[in-house]
């Protein structure tokens, strides 16, 4: 299949690089060289690494296992995922700031994997950082809508960074499709991250959504319906999420994330 076709080109492509420098190790007297070729190759290694683990963190939301839903307040999941990019966002020099107003800061709660959406929102935070210019701001924006029957809400990621051509908007969220592969591998990224994200949000009974202005930047916004004293929770999904061809953080204990209210609703 074009998938396995697919995994088959994008680890052939580090272990290639792994033999083609380690050949290049056996003689080598220069201690320097030697130096930056074992870089290159820890490099490798674990690009190599980063796009088994993506594999098998879809493979797990596709087979519908390991769902553990609990009643979580959405401004928590916002910080929470802030948090664990604050690093990243300190050396690139980015702002990212968590907004709500303050009855949803205080009232929104969703019934979700905590965990699982913490990740697919760190992929999201993660992208705005690396795709965005130094001294640039995201905004994470916590809110509500009430659509009926049931309301939504939803966490929305914007930033200032290079955007994405509208004929790419509709493939972003296939595996291993990527906008610029060139820039996308110089980052470290797998192809894989966004593809999670769309899973992980089906899985749990949500989706999510792009739009994006090129050279404006762009917003990805994460929806699931808000719980409900008067509703049960929902039953963990059994089923695996549809095929979804595509697309480390430790805080800043000195820049933790700030929520801003934004008024009463």
């Amino acid at each position: 299949t074009d998938f396995v076709a697919n995994i088959s080109h994008e680890l052939k492509t580090p272990i290639g690089a792994l033999s083609a420098l380690a050949e290049t190790l056996v003689d080598e007297p220069d201690g320097e060289v030697v130096r930056r070729i074992v870089d290159r190759m820890i490099g490798e290694a674990q690009r190599a690494s980063r796009t088994v683990d993506d594999l098998m963190e879809l493979s797990s939301i596709e087979i519908g296992g390991g769902l553990e839903i609990d009643r979580v307040r959405a401004v928590d999941v916002a910080r929470e995922a802030v948090d664990r990019v604050a690093a990243h966002a300190v050396q690139r020099n980015i702002r990212v700031t968590v907004v709500a107003p303050e009855r949803v800061a205080q009232t929104a709660d969703i019934d979700t994997d905590r965990r699982r959406l913490v990740s697919a929102l760190v992929n999201i935070v993660e992208n705005a950082i690396k795709y965005s210019p130094p001294d640039s701001d995201v905004k994470v924006a916590v809110a509500r809508t009430d659509d009926q029957p049931i309301r939504t809400v939803t966490i929305s990621v914007s930033d200032q960074g290079v955007g994405i051509p509208q004929r790419d908007l509709d493939r972003i969220f296939e595996r291993f499709y990527r906008v610029d592969r060139a820039r996308s591998r110089a980052t470290g990224g797998t192809g894989l991250g966004l593809a999670i994200v769309r899973n992980t949000m089906h899985a749990l009974g949500g989706s999510v959504e792009v739009t994006s202005v090129e050279g404006e930047g762009s917003t990805f916004t994460v929806s699931l319906p808000e719980a409900s004293t008067g509703r049960q929770r929902p039953a963990r999904p059994t089923s695996s999420a549809p095929d979804a061809r595509p697309g480390h953080d430790r805080s800043d204990p000195a820049r933790p994330p700030r929520v801003q209210p934004e008024g009463v609703t």
